[in-house]
């Protein structure tokens, strides 16, 4: 699909299911640090698009779902996640332990999302280091959100109020597999949340910052002066 500029130094590669699959570039000196890796298929093109960019100087994982972790281990450029993600990243499951899929209501799409998990995987990732809370990555602060992975990290640029998020809201419906109105977000469903309670707070902390962009792991960035409201919208459902 080709970069899309999100801000000023920051890009987005949309690619995979739909185009839903979100992998950021935020250019740092002379080349970028990627966060979130996207799918298995979207290695050729993360390379490609990280190399007219100047080049990849590593990937910051939003955290090890493997539609998020699914390039990185095609890349050469070294891995960081959160301490509480390495787990799960250097792991071999394409459905990490704690993911309940009989909760997901319609029985199609809870038949075809193991399939759809393991086509997306890259499998085990060789992480070369780790981030906490505020770190500082290209210019952007490390934020823990935890609740839909234990480690999920969320990049954070208070002069713009600029927050790539990964999966700390959707903007699709997952139990449904297909867009939520354009403008709208919500909590991801609790099939398959570590801890749904921390993940609402997280969408709640999130709101709190008053961000004008919120670039999270799919669909296209959150712009506007409300935000605030949407986010606070979005903790409140599921």
């Amino acid at each position: 699909m080709g970069l899309e500029r999100v801000v000023d130094g920051v890009w987005l590669l949309r690619g995979d299911f739909r185009g839903v699959m979100n992998v950021y570039f935020i250019e740092d000196g002379d080349g970028v640090v990627q966060f979130d890796a996207g799918s298995k298929g979207m290695r050729r093109a993360v390379a490609a698009e990280a190399k007219q960019l100047g080049g990849l100087e590593r990937v910051v994982l939003g955290h090890a779902h493997a539609d998020h972790r699914g390039s990185a281990p095609y890349l050469d450029a070294p891995v960081y996640c959160h301490t509480d993600e390495v787990a799960d990243a250097e792991g071999d499951a394409a459905i990490v332990p704690y993911m309940d899929l009989s909760q997901l209501p319609v029985a199609p799409v809870r038949w075809i999302y193991p399939t759809l998990l393991r086509r997306w995987d890259g499998g085990a990732v060789k992480i070369a280091g780790t981030v906490s809370e505020g770190d500082k990555v290209a210019g952007f602060e490390v934020i823990h959100f935890p609740g839909h992975a234990p480690g999920l990290i969320g990049l954070w640029r208070e002069s713009d109020r600029v927050a790539l998020v990964s999966d700390v809201v959707y903007q699709v419906d997952s139990a449904r597999l297909k867009p939520l109105p354009e403008g709208e977000a919500s909590v991801p469903h609790p099939a398959w949340a570590w801890n749904h309670a921390k993940a609402k707070e997280s969408v709640r902390r999130l709101a709190a910052l008053e961000p004008k962009v919120v670039g999270a792991g799919h669909e296209r960035p959150l712009r506007g002066e409300n935000l605030r409201e949407t986010l606070e919208r979005a903790a409140e459902k599921h």
